[in-house]
Parts: C-alpha cells; structure tokens; sequence
C-alpha cells in the first residue's frame, strides 16, 4: 500500500517476515532530483521505549523530503502493528536488536549500505547497529539517547509509571499499540528499573563506531542529563562528530522543534 500527499515523499508499506510473525514497516521515497538518482544509502529509524511507525508522525516524511534519501521506519516486535513478544524483555535487547531484527529488516528490504538513526533507547540501538554494521554504517544519528542507567533517567520513569496508573493513560497507548499496550508499557519500565539492568552501559560498544556521528540532546531532557551525548561523542571513534546540545528542548527535540532537527541533520549529512 503507498500514499502521497502533496509536500511529502511517498510512502509504501512493507511487511517483513519474522520469526515469531511479521514486522511491520513504511519506507519514504522523496522524487529524485532530475538527471541524479537517490544516495545509495537511506536513513533507518529505531522508535523509543514508547514509540512505533506512527508516533513518529510526519517528521520521516519531511526528513525523507529534506534530505533526499529513503527513509525507513518499523515497529519492533511486540510493539505498533508488528507481532505481539511474549515475556520480559531479555537484559541484552538492545544490542540484540541490531543482531538481530535490525539485520532481518536490512536483508528483506535489500538496504546494504545505511544511515542509523534512534531516538532515546532507539538511540542505543542505532549505536549497536553502526558498530555491528560498521563496513555498512555511512553515519550514524541520535536524538535523546541514553549511555547508561542515569539516576534523572529512572527517576523519569518511575514518574511515568505513576502516570500509567491512570488506565485513561494506557488506553491513549492503545491507540498506538493495540492490546499490545501493557507488555509495551511494563517491557520499558520494569526492565529499566530491575537491578539487573543497572550495569548496562553503551561504553563497551562504541569504541567500535567509525563512521560520522551526530548526537542531538536537549538541554531539559527528563531522561537523561548532558552527560549522555557527551560519552557518546567522547568514546566513539567516528573522526567526526557533531554534538548538539538543544537548550529549548527535552526529550522529544523532533517532535517539539522538528525543523531544526532536521536542518541539523540534512547539514551534516551534508558534510557542513
């Protein structure tokens, strides 16, 4: 299924078998400029702890738009319209999504050469990914992205998890999740929040990232202090890197100032 709406790229839905059902998946595909094709290597999305396809909103298709490259997004399992995940989440989920998942959606769309782009625990996905992939990997970008179990981070979402406690809370979830919502929920919460994830760190991985870095943080994230892009650009190997410290921001800097987001990163995907 495709759609087009004037001012945005065109957008095709794409099912990728899994084994434990099916991933579900949009692609953006801005017209190419005349007389030049598209960069080989498109943008690939990894959603937050909350977050699937749909909760990016338009900010995939503007991306797609401004930059001029195919954009890919899609739910991991258990979350938006991919197959339910049964039981906790396992303690290595966010290096094993880039093993694992993240390769199944590479393989079946045909994506070799890729850009990683995560928001929040996506973040630290898309860095497992640029390590994992490093000879595939052109750049990597993350908005909001965790290095470790900070004390501002569980603080944050143990503040949520009250919220949650409002069934009107999950119900709004729902919209976005289906049935799935509570798994979804208690899958972000309880595991940050086990002692047995307190020990998790990006540290040991991104040592083995190469390739250009861009670290967007907002300066008022509830989720994790300055702290995080500042480990992320320090221990990376990436011969540049870009950190961006956005004062009028929290933790959602695409969704509350989208287009200087964007401008950041079509800038340095420009090389500027």
């Amino acid at each position: 299924m495709s759609d087009q709406t004037p001012g945005t790229a065109p957008c095709t839905e794409v099912w990728i078998a899994h084994p434990e059902g099916r991933l579900f998946s949009r692609v953006w595909t801005p017209d190419p400029p005349t007389g030049r094709p598209l960069p080989d290597a498109p943008i690939i999305m990894l959603h937050d702890s909350l977050g699937s396809v749909e909760l990016w909103r338009d900010f995939p298709a503007a991306l797609s738009l401004a930059t001029g490259r195919r954009v890919v997004a899609y739910d991991r399992l258990g979350f938006g319209l991919s197959s339910p995940r049964h039981g906790p989440l396992p303690l290595d989920f966010i290096a094993a999504e880039a093993r694992h998942d993240f390769a199944l959606v590479r393989q079946q769309l045909g994506i070799g050469p890729f850009i990683a782009f995560g928001h929040s625990v996506g973040g630290g996905m898309a860095v497992n990914c640029a390590a994992e992939f490093a000879d595939d990997c052109e750049a990597l970008i993350t908005i909001a992205a965790q290095a470790f179990p900070e004390d501002r981070t569980l603080d944050g979402i143990r503040v949520a998890k009250a919220q949650f406690k409002d069934v009107r809370q999950v119900e709004r979830l729902g919209k976005y999740h289906g049935d799935k919502a509570r798994w979804v929920l208690d899958a972000w919460t309880e595991t940050w929040l086990s002692p047995a994830f307190a020990t998790w760190s990006l540290a040991p991985v991104l040592p083995r990232v190469s390739c250009p870095l861009l670290v967007i943080h907002g300066l008022h994230d509830e989720y994790g202090s300055t702290r995080h892009p500042e480990i992320i650009g320090q221990l990376s190997r990436s011969r540049r890197v870009q950190v961006e410290i956005m004062e009028d921001s929290r933790h959602m800097p695409h969704r509350e100032h989208p287009e200087a987001v964007i401008e950041r990163v079509k800038g340095f995907l420009e090389g500027g």
